[in-house]
């Protein structure tokens, strides 16, 4: 009873973290990302924690409190501070429409499946999941990036990317504490170094958009 409540409840928040992905695939405006991302971040503490009493690693609740109070409260405070200093407040122009994105993201939930689960059948059936499910989040988060052409936008695709190698990590029982630490610091200087460069290349260029700054590149040529 209590292996099958624990794959419930695990398959969950899994299943929950690659919903808030695909919610992310279909929102317009940066704040309303913003808030899906640290949504999202909560709901991967939530099943850190939930590994970390499923595998009896106190570690792993020290991993479950980094990312709920540095990716969950630390990063969206400090995007939503970038957003309203850099005046961002409009609708995230995307490459290609958000049905066609939406689309292209089941499908590769259903790919990330197709090629996970057999690789892992002789992986514990908790873990089966979770790694198939953080392959979702891994590639819709790569969809996110290419398919917005907002910087910040593509920074939140990146750190749902992180969300996404994170829940693999966990589940695999492959994350010790240090790792995850050295991890979250690297994604600090990384985002540190992204937030200095937009504003320079807001001051610069007084945009952030991806595609009028190729348009400029093409125009100085």
């Amino acid at each position: 009873m209590m292996g099958g409540f624990a794959f419930d409840v695990a398959h969950t928040l899994a299943g929950l973290l690659v919903l808030a992905s695909l919610t992310m695939l279909y929102q317009n405006r940066l704040v309303a990302l913003i808030n899906v991302l640290a949504a999202q971040s909560v709901i991967l503490s939530a099943s850190v924690a939930w590994q970390a009493h499923l595998q009896d690693a106190p570690d792993l609740f020290i991993t479950a409190a980094i990312a709920l109070g540095f990716k969950a409260v630390f990063i969206p405070w400090a995007l939503r501070r970038i957003v309203v200093r850099l005046g961002l407040h409009r609708e995230i122009e995307t490459v290609v429409g958000i049905g066609p994105t939406m689309l292209a993201g089941m499908g590769l939930i259903a790919l990330s499946m197709e090629v996970m689960l057999p690789v892992t059948s002789q992986v514990d059936p908790v873990a089966r999941q979770d790694i198939a499910l953080a392959l979702s989040v891994v590639l819709i988060g790569l969809l996110v990036m290419v398919t917005r052409r907002n910087a910040v936008s593509q920074v939140v695709g990146f750190l749902s990317i992180d969300n996404g190698i994170s829940l693999a990590a966990t589940g695999a029982r492959g994350m010790p504490l240090v790792v995850e630490i050295s991890v979250a610091f690297s994604v600090l200087v990384a985002f540190i170094v992204i937030g200095i460069f937009l504003f320079r290349i807001r001051e610069r260029f007084d945009t952030v958009d991806s595609g009028a700054l190729d348009a400029f590149r093409g125009d100085r040529r």
